[in-house]
Protein backbone atom coordinates (compact mmCIF):
# COMPACT_ATOMS: atom_id res chain seq x y z
CA UNK A 1 0.00 0.00 0.00
CA UNK A 2 2.69 2.43 0.98
CA UNK A 3 4.82 1.64 -2.21
CA UNK A 4 1.07 2.64 -4.36
CA UNK A 5 1.34 5.80 -2.33
CA UNK A 6 4.66 6.85 -3.53
CA UNK A 7 3.87 6.24 -7.18
CA UNK A 8 0.66 8.08 -7.08
CA UNK A 9 2.99 11.15 -5.86
CA UNK A 10 5.97 10.85 -7.72
CA UNK A 11 3.79 9.24 -11.12
CA UNK A 12 2.13 12.10 -12.84
CA UNK A 13 0.48 9.54 -15.13
CA UNK A 14 -1.73 8.18 -12.44
CA UNK A 15 -2.62 11.83 -12.18
CA UNK A 16 -4.33 11.62 -15.16
CA UNK A 17 -8.02 9.40 -14.80
CA UNK A 18 -7.89 7.74 -18.44
CA UNK A 19 -4.39 6.31 -17.55
CA UNK A 20 -5.24 5.17 -13.76
CA UNK A 21 -8.64 3.97 -14.86
CA UNK A 22 -7.20 1.57 -17.10
CA UNK A 23 -4.37 0.52 -14.37
CA UNK A 24 -6.89 -0.03 -12.02
CA UNK A 25 -8.85 -2.40 -14.39
CA UNK A 26 -6.31 -4.89 -13.85
CA UNK A 27 -5.94 -5.12 -10.02
CA UNK A 28 -8.00 -8.09 -9.01
CA UNK A 29 -11.14 -7.04 -6.09
CA UNK A 30 -9.21 -7.91 -2.88
CA UNK A 31 -6.89 -5.46 -3.12
CA UNK A 32 -8.72 -2.31 -5.17
CA UNK A 33 -10.98 -1.82 -2.39
CA UNK A 34 -8.56 -0.88 -0.24
CA UNK A 35 -6.82 1.39 -3.09
CA UNK A 36 -9.67 4.16 -2.23
CA UNK A 37 -7.73 5.42 0.73
CA UNK A 38 -4.52 6.37 -1.16
CA UNK A 39 -6.30 9.80 -2.90
CA UNK A 40 -9.14 10.97 -3.70
CA UNK A 41 -8.62 11.18 -7.04
CA UNK A 42 -8.48 7.01 -6.57
CA UNK A 43 -11.29 6.86 -4.63
CA UNK A 44 -13.33 9.58 -7.34
CA UNK A 45 -12.11 7.02 -10.54
CA UNK A 46 -12.90 3.85 -8.43
CA UNK A 47 -16.14 4.86 -7.61
CA UNK A 48 -17.36 6.04 -11.20
CA UNK A 49 -19.75 4.86 -12.43
CA UNK A 50 -18.16 3.92 -15.73
CA UNK A 51 -15.18 2.24 -13.81
CA UNK A 52 -17.26 0.22 -11.84
CA UNK A 53 -19.67 -1.31 -14.84
CA UNK A 54 -16.13 -2.06 -16.72
CA UNK A 55 -14.37 -3.20 -13.62
CA UNK A 56 -17.55 -5.61 -12.73
CA UNK A 57 -17.72 -6.66 -16.43
CA UNK A 58 -14.01 -7.60 -15.67
CA UNK A 59 -14.35 -9.61 -12.74
CA UNK A 60 -17.99 -9.94 -11.62
CA UNK A 61 -19.75 -8.38 -8.70
CA UNK A 62 -18.89 -9.00 -5.18
CA UNK A 63 -21.61 -9.07 -2.57
CA UNK A 64 -21.56 -8.43 1.41
CA UNK A 65 -24.47 -10.47 3.24
CA UNK A 66 -26.01 -7.97 5.63
CA UNK A 67 -28.79 -10.21 6.84
CA UNK A 68 -32.14 -11.77 6.33
CA UNK A 69 -35.84 -10.44 5.64
CA UNK A 70 -38.57 -12.74 7.29
CA UNK A 71 -42.03 -12.93 4.98
CA UNK A 72 -44.71 -14.31 6.58
CA UNK A 73 -47.44 -14.92 3.66
CA UNK A 74 -50.22 -14.78 6.44
CA UNK A 75 -50.32 -11.27 6.50
CA UNK A 76 -49.06 -10.14 3.22
CA UNK A 77 -52.41 -9.36 0.98
CA UNK A 78 -54.17 -11.10 3.78
CA UNK A 79 -58.09 -10.88 2.98
CA UNK A 80 -60.21 -9.03 5.57
CA UNK A 81 -61.12 -12.09 7.36
CA UNK A 82 -57.37 -13.27 7.16
CA UNK A 83 -54.90 -13.26 10.03
CA UNK A 84 -54.02 -10.47 11.85
CA UNK A 85 -50.44 -9.51 13.20
CA UNK A 86 -49.80 -9.38 16.29
CA UNK A 87 -48.93 -6.42 17.66
CA UNK A 88 -45.86 -7.30 19.53
CA UNK A 89 -44.53 -8.78 16.00
CA UNK A 90 -42.91 -6.19 13.85
CA UNK A 91 -44.24 -5.83 10.07
CA UNK A 92 -40.55 -6.12 8.43
CA UNK A 93 -39.01 -8.43 11.03
CA UNK A 94 -34.96 -8.80 10.46
CA UNK A 95 -32.07 -10.76 10.97
CA UNK A 96 -28.88 -9.14 11.07
CA UNK A 97 -25.91 -11.00 10.67
CA UNK A 98 -23.65 -7.95 11.21
CA UNK A 99 -22.93 -4.28 12.71
CA UNK A 100 -24.50 -2.92 9.28
CA UNK A 101 -27.71 -5.05 10.01
CA UNK A 102 -27.32 -3.72 13.38
CA UNK A 103 -28.14 -0.29 12.30
CA UNK A 104 -30.61 -0.98 9.51
CA UNK A 105 -32.57 -2.84 12.04
CA UNK A 106 -32.36 -0.14 14.83
CA UNK A 107 -32.21 2.90 12.56
CA UNK A 108 -35.96 2.49 12.42
CA UNK A 109 -37.05 2.26 8.86
CA UNK A 110 -38.53 -0.64 8.73
CA UNK A 111 -40.82 0.01 10.79
CA UNK A 112 -42.27 2.64 8.51
CA UNK A 113 -42.22 0.09 5.47
CA UNK A 114 -44.83 -2.28 5.26
CA UNK A 115 -43.96 -6.15 4.62
CA UNK A 116 -41.49 -7.29 2.96
CA UNK A 117 -41.65 -8.00 -0.80
CA UNK A 118 -38.36 -8.05 -2.81
CA UNK A 119 -34.93 -6.56 -2.74
CA UNK A 120 -31.46 -5.78 -5.46
CA UNK A 121 -28.73 -4.40 -5.38
CA UNK A 122 -29.39 -2.88 -2.41
CA UNK A 123 -32.72 -1.74 -2.96
CA UNK A 124 -35.67 -2.78 -1.13
CA UNK A 125 -39.06 -2.88 -2.32
CA UNK A 126 -42.15 -3.34 0.37
CA UNK A 127 -45.52 -1.79 1.25
CA UNK A 128 -49.10 -3.35 1.88
CA UNK A 129 -50.98 -4.88 -1.20
CA UNK A 130 -52.61 -3.81 -3.13
CA UNK A 131 -52.23 -0.13 -2.91
CA UNK A 132 -48.86 1.12 -0.96
CA UNK A 133 -45.50 0.01 -1.82
CA UNK A 134 -42.52 1.86 -0.91
CA UNK A 135 -38.93 1.66 -2.22
CA UNK A 136 -36.02 2.53 -0.03
CA UNK A 137 -32.09 2.81 -1.11
CA UNK A 138 -29.71 1.39 2.15
CA UNK A 139 -26.48 2.98 0.67
CA UNK A 140 -28.53 6.62 0.25
CA UNK A 141 -30.89 6.29 3.17
CA UNK A 142 -33.39 7.20 0.94
CA UNK A 143 -37.12 6.18 0.76
CA UNK A 144 -39.62 6.64 -1.76
CA UNK A 145 -43.45 5.86 -1.54
CA UNK A 146 -44.52 4.83 -5.19
CA UNK A 147 -47.53 6.19 -6.73
CA UNK A 148 -51.18 4.41 -6.06
CA UNK A 149 -51.18 1.67 -8.86
CA UNK A 150 -53.95 2.49 -11.13
CA UNK A 151 -54.77 -1.23 -11.31
CA UNK A 152 -56.52 -3.36 -8.95
CA UNK A 153 -55.08 -6.72 -8.05
CA UNK A 154 -56.66 -8.81 -5.42
CA UNK A 155 -54.06 -11.58 -5.29
CA UNK A 156 -51.17 -10.54 -7.63
CA UNK A 157 -46.95 -11.17 -7.76
CA UNK A 158 -44.54 -8.72 -8.28
CA UNK A 159 -40.92 -8.29 -9.51
CA UNK A 160 -38.28 -5.66 -8.93
CA UNK A 161 -35.49 -4.99 -11.79
CA UNK A 162 -32.89 -2.64 -10.71
CA UNK A 163 -30.40 -1.20 -13.09
CA UNK A 164 -27.62 1.16 -12.92
CA UNK A 165 -28.35 4.80 -14.93
CA UNK A 166 -25.33 6.93 -16.57
CA UNK A 167 -25.68 9.50 -13.39
CA UNK A 168 -24.03 6.16 -11.08
CA UNK A 169 -27.73 6.38 -9.33
CA UNK A 170 -30.10 3.21 -9.27
CA UNK A 171 -32.62 2.99 -11.90
CA UNK A 172 -35.35 0.40 -11.10
CA UNK A 173 -38.89 -0.66 -12.16
CA UNK A 174 -41.69 -2.45 -10.09
CA UNK A 175 -43.88 -5.06 -11.86
CA UNK A 176 -46.78 -5.93 -10.64
CA UNK A 177 -48.57 -8.91 -11.83
CA UNK A 178 -52.34 -10.30 -11.56
CA UNK A 179 -52.65 -14.30 -10.49
CA UNK A 180 -55.93 -15.10 -11.19
CA UNK A 181 -57.82 -16.71 -8.26
CA UNK A 182 -59.99 -19.34 -10.22
CA UNK A 183 -58.20 -21.72 -12.16
CA UNK A 184 -59.60 -20.98 -15.95
CA UNK A 185 -58.33 -21.41 -19.26
CA UNK A 186 -56.81 -18.48 -19.66
CA UNK A 187 -53.40 -17.25 -22.25
CA UNK A 188 -53.26 -13.69 -20.83
CA UNK A 189 -52.39 -12.31 -17.75
CA UNK A 190 -52.48 -8.28 -16.87
CA UNK A 191 -49.51 -6.44 -15.63
CA UNK A 192 -48.82 -3.17 -14.28
CA UNK A 193 -45.25 -1.85 -14.26
CA UNK A 194 -43.67 1.32 -12.50
CA UNK A 195 -40.40 3.09 -13.67
CA UNK A 196 -38.41 4.99 -11.49
CA UNK A 197 -37.26 7.13 -14.83
CA UNK A 198 -41.50 8.37 -16.07
CA UNK A 199 -42.37 7.64 -11.89
CA UNK A 200 -45.81 6.47 -13.67
CA UNK A 201 -47.75 2.70 -13.92
CA UNK A 202 -48.27 1.33 -17.13
CA UNK A 203 -50.66 -1.20 -17.46
CA UNK A 204 -49.64 -3.97 -20.46
CA UNK A 205 -51.66 -7.16 -21.04
CA UNK A 206 -49.04 -10.25 -21.53
CA UNK A 207 -50.07 -13.17 -24.31
CA UNK A 208 -48.84 -17.15 -24.43
CA UNK A 209 -49.20 -19.58 -26.91
CA UNK A 210 -50.89 -21.76 -23.97
CA UNK A 211 -53.00 -21.20 -20.99
CA UNK A 212 -50.97 -20.40 -17.79
CA UNK A 213 -51.47 -18.72 -14.32
CA UNK A 214 -49.01 -17.26 -11.79
CA UNK A 215 -48.44 -18.38 -8.72
CA UNK A 216 -49.48 -15.67 -6.04
CA UNK A 217 -47.57 -14.21 -3.58
CA UNK A 218 -44.06 -14.63 -4.98
CA UNK A 219 -40.97 -12.42 -5.94
CA UNK A 220 -39.71 -12.66 -9.47
CA UNK A 221 -36.22 -13.78 -10.02
CA UNK A 222 -34.42 -11.03 -12.32
CA UNK A 223 -31.48 -12.67 -14.43
CA UNK A 224 -30.25 -10.35 -17.43
CA UNK A 225 -33.50 -8.14 -17.32
CA UNK A 226 -35.43 -11.22 -17.83
CA UNK A 227 -38.03 -11.98 -15.11
CA UNK A 228 -38.72 -15.38 -13.75
CA UNK A 229 -42.25 -16.15 -11.88
CA UNK A 230 -43.19 -19.43 -10.68
CA UNK A 231 -46.19 -20.70 -12.33
CA UNK A 232 -48.87 -23.17 -11.43
CA UNK A 233 -48.75 -27.03 -13.41
CA UNK A 234 -44.98 -27.01 -12.45
CA UNK A 235 -44.20 -24.78 -15.04
CA UNK A 236 -42.00 -21.05 -15.02
CA UNK A 237 -43.92 -18.33 -17.30
CA UNK A 238 -40.35 -16.11 -18.47
CA UNK A 239 -40.83 -12.25 -19.59
CA UNK A 240 -38.95 -10.11 -20.99
CA UNK A 241 -39.24 -6.43 -20.53
CA UNK A 242 -36.89 -5.26 -23.12
CA UNK A 243 -38.73 -7.15 -25.86
CA UNK A 244 -42.06 -5.41 -25.45
CA UNK A 245 -45.22 -5.34 -23.67
CA UNK A 246 -46.50 -8.31 -25.29
CA UNK A 247 -45.38 -11.78 -24.63
CA UNK A 248 -44.33 -14.20 -22.25
CA UNK A 249 -43.26 -17.52 -22.46
CA UNK A 250 -43.04 -20.60 -20.96
CA UNK A 251 -41.00 -23.83 -19.79
CA UNK A 252 -42.07 -27.08 -17.67
CA UNK A 253 -39.35 -26.87 -14.80
CA UNK A 254 -37.16 -29.57 -14.48
CA UNK A 255 -38.11 -33.25 -13.15
CA UNK A 256 -35.92 -34.65 -10.95
CA UNK A 257 -35.23 -37.11 -7.92
CA UNK A 258 -37.41 -35.07 -5.60
CA UNK A 259 -40.06 -34.01 -8.20
CA UNK A 260 -43.13 -35.28 -6.65
CA UNK A 261 -42.38 -34.81 -2.99
CA UNK A 262 -40.08 -31.75 -3.11
CA UNK A 263 -41.41 -29.05 -0.56
CA UNK A 264 -39.56 -25.82 -1.28
CA UNK A 265 -38.36 -24.12 -4.88
CA UNK A 266 -36.17 -21.52 -5.14
CA UNK A 267 -34.64 -19.69 -7.89
CA UNK A 268 -31.60 -17.52 -8.10
CA UNK A 269 -28.77 -16.60 -10.64
CA UNK A 270 -25.48 -18.22 -11.35
CA UNK A 271 -21.89 -17.05 -11.44
CA UNK A 272 -21.76 -16.97 -15.24
CA UNK A 273 -25.46 -14.80 -15.12
CA UNK A 274 -27.69 -18.27 -16.06
CA UNK A 275 -30.97 -19.20 -13.97
CA UNK A 276 -30.43 -21.48 -11.65
CA UNK A 277 -33.22 -24.01 -9.50
CA UNK A 278 -33.16 -25.51 -6.40
CA UNK A 279 -35.98 -27.93 -4.79
CA UNK A 280 -35.22 -29.15 -1.44
CA UNK A 281 -37.46 -31.91 0.81
CA UNK A 282 -36.21 -33.77 4.07
CA UNK A 283 -34.01 -36.04 2.01
CA UNK A 284 -31.96 -33.81 0.32
CA UNK A 285 -31.34 -30.88 -2.54
CA UNK A 286 -31.27 -30.74 -6.36
CA UNK A 287 -29.76 -27.45 -8.16
CA UNK A 288 -30.39 -27.20 -11.82
CA UNK A 289 -29.29 -24.46 -14.49
CA UNK A 290 -31.05 -23.19 -17.79
CA UNK A 291 -28.70 -23.50 -20.42
CA UNK A 292 -28.82 -23.01 -24.03
CA UNK A 293 -29.60 -25.91 -25.89
CA UNK A 294 -27.70 -26.57 -29.59
CA UNK A 295 -30.46 -29.46 -30.30
CA UNK A 296 -33.69 -29.05 -31.35
CA UNK A 297 -35.19 -31.88 -30.03
CA UNK A 298 -35.90 -31.99 -26.53
CA UNK A 299 -39.10 -31.99 -24.66
CA UNK A 300 -37.75 -29.42 -21.67
CA UNK A 301 -37.24 -26.32 -23.78
CA UNK A 302 -38.75 -23.35 -24.01
CA UNK A 303 -38.89 -21.14 -27.61
CA UNK A 304 -39.55 -17.56 -26.75
CA UNK A 305 -40.10 -14.92 -29.60
CA UNK A 306 -36.82 -14.71 -30.49
CA UNK A 307 -36.08 -18.09 -31.25
CA UNK A 308 -34.09 -19.24 -28.33
CA UNK A 309 -33.78 -22.45 -27.09
CA UNK A 310 -32.60 -23.29 -23.77
CA UNK A 311 -33.01 -26.90 -21.17
CA UNK A 312 -32.17 -27.94 -17.66
CA UNK A 313 -28.97 -29.20 -16.59
CA UNK A 314 -28.69 -30.86 -13.45
CA UNK A 315 -25.77 -29.39 -11.75
CA UNK A 316 -26.28 -30.66 -8.05
CA UNK A 317 -27.72 -33.05 -6.02
CA UNK A 318 -27.08 -33.26 -2.46
CA UNK A 319 -28.33 -35.77 0.26
CA UNK A 320 -28.59 -33.97 4.08
CA UNK A 321 -27.25 -37.45 5.63
CA UNK A 322 -23.70 -36.19 4.11
CA UNK A 323 -24.05 -32.56 6.14
CA UNK A 324 -25.79 -34.52 9.51
CA UNK A 325 -22.39 -36.31 9.69
CA UNK A 326 -20.23 -33.16 10.54
CA UNK A 327 -22.69 -31.63 12.55
CA UNK A 328 -24.62 -34.28 14.78
CA UNK A 329 -26.30 -32.03 16.71
CA UNK A 330 -28.49 -30.76 14.06
CA UNK A 331 -29.82 -34.36 12.65
CA UNK A 332 -32.16 -33.89 15.36
CA UNK A 333 -33.89 -31.00 13.22
CA UNK A 334 -33.61 -32.94 9.69
CA UNK A 335 -37.55 -33.56 9.36
CA UNK A 336 -37.35 -29.92 9.46
CA UNK A 337 -34.75 -28.95 7.08
CA UNK A 338 -35.08 -27.00 3.80
CA UNK A 339 -33.64 -24.80 0.93
CA UNK A 340 -34.05 -21.14 2.01
CA UNK A 341 -32.03 -19.62 -0.96
CA UNK A 342 -29.23 -19.17 -3.56
CA UNK A 343 -26.54 -16.37 -2.44
CA UNK A 344 -26.50 -13.55 -5.61
CA UNK A 345 -24.48 -14.50 -8.75
CA UNK A 346 -22.89 -17.71 -7.21
CA UNK A 347 -23.03 -21.31 -8.61
CA UNK A 348 -21.67 -23.47 -5.56
CA UNK A 349 -22.94 -22.09 -2.42
CA UNK A 350 -26.71 -22.22 -1.07
CA UNK A 351 -28.44 -21.39 2.31
CA UNK A 352 -30.29 -24.19 3.89
CA UNK A 353 -32.52 -24.16 7.14
CA UNK A 354 -32.36 -26.67 9.62
CA UNK A 355 -35.25 -26.14 12.76
CA UNK A 356 -34.06 -22.47 13.39
CA UNK A 357 -30.67 -22.56 12.27
CA UNK A 358 -28.99 -20.85 9.28
CA UNK A 359 -26.32 -22.46 7.33
CA UNK A 360 -24.85 -21.82 4.64
CA UNK A 361 -23.95 -25.10 2.56
CA UNK A 362 -20.84 -25.45 -0.19
CA UNK A 363 -22.21 -28.08 -2.60
CA UNK A 364 -18.91 -28.49 -4.23
CA UNK A 365 -17.21 -29.49 -0.68
CA UNK A 366 -20.67 -30.96 0.53
CA UNK A 367 -19.47 -29.01 4.06
CA UNK A 368 -21.81 -26.62 5.96
CA UNK A 369 -21.61 -23.56 8.42
CA UNK A 370 -23.56 -21.62 10.82
CA UNK A 371 -24.43 -17.93 10.39
CA UNK A 372 -25.07 -16.59 13.12
CA UNK A 373 -27.50 -13.82 13.21
CA UNK A 374 -29.27 -11.37 15.74
CA UNK A 375 -32.87 -12.64 16.13
CA UNK A 376 -35.17 -14.67 17.87
CA UNK A 377 -35.82 -17.19 15.30
CA UNK A 378 -37.58 -19.60 17.99
CA UNK A 379 -40.20 -16.87 17.43
CA UNK A 380 -40.60 -17.16 13.76
CA UNK A 381 -43.31 -19.39 11.65
CA UNK A 382 -41.04 -21.23 9.70
CA UNK A 383 -43.71 -22.90 7.67
CA UNK A 384 -45.54 -19.38 6.88
CA UNK A 385 -42.57 -17.49 6.04
CA UNK A 386 -39.55 -17.06 3.48
CA UNK A 387 -36.43 -16.27 4.91
CA UNK A 388 -34.53 -13.82 2.10
CA UNK A 389 -31.01 -13.05 2.68
CA UNK A 390 -30.49 -9.33 2.26
CA UNK A 391 -26.89 -8.48 0.26
CA UNK A 392 -25.31 -4.90 -0.32
CA UNK A 393 -22.82 -4.83 -3.35
CA UNK A 394 -19.33 -4.29 -2.25
CA UNK A 395 -18.19 -1.13 -3.61
CA UNK A 396 -17.29 2.13 -2.10
CA UNK A 397 -19.27 4.68 -2.87
CA UNK A 398 -17.55 8.18 -3.61
CA UNK A 399 -19.10 9.98 -0.23
CA UNK A 400 -16.14 8.14 1.74
CA UNK A 401 -14.12 11.10 0.40
CA UNK A 402 -15.80 14.01 2.75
Amino acid sequence: MEKMKRISVNGSALNCDDILHEILLRIPPSTVYKLIIVSKIWLRVISSPSFRQGYTRRWGQSFRLVGFFVCNFLYLGRPRDGYRRPRWEPALPFLSTCGEGDDLKHSGILKRCGYFVDSSNGIILSGLHPKTYYVYNTVSKQKYQLPEPQQFYKVLCMALIVEECLDGEACYKVIRARCECKLKERNTVSIETYSSKTGKWKQSTLMCSTSFALRPRTAGMVVGGVVHWFAIWGKLAIYDPRLGDRYIALIRLPMGALTREHEESVLGESSDGVLQYGQSNNIGVEIWMLEKEPEPNNSSIYCNCIRLKYKWVLRWRLNFKVLWKQMPSLSTHSKETQLLSFLPRNSTSVFIRSGWNILLCDLETKTVEIVNYQGRGGSISWESSKIVPYFLPSWPNASCAS
